[in-house]
């Protein structure tokens, strides 16, 4: 896992393994979405590595937490 500084959307998309690029993580976005109180790493559509990487970035408070809270915001449409 890497692990510097500021992380941004695009970069967590790439180290989760998804398509990353502008255009893709929107496509993603709305396809995507977390209902009223789902936790994001709860979320049917993640791998278990995902699910695994989204929690520790949260629980152990990493340089990923900005990035991941953005998503969380992002899929609750």
């Amino acid at each position: 896992m890497e692990t510097t500084g500021h992380h941004t959307l695009n970069d967590l998309f790439a180290q989760l393994g998804l398509a990353s690029e502008d255009a893709e993580i929107h496509e993603f976005l709305i396809t995507h979405y977390l209902h009223r109180h789902e936790k994001l790493s709860a979320a049917s559509f993640w791998t278990e590595g995902q699910r695994q990487f989204l929690e520790s970035a949260i629980e152990e408070d990493s340089d990923w937490c900005v990035a991941v809270d953005e998503l969380d915001s992002l899929l609750r449409h």
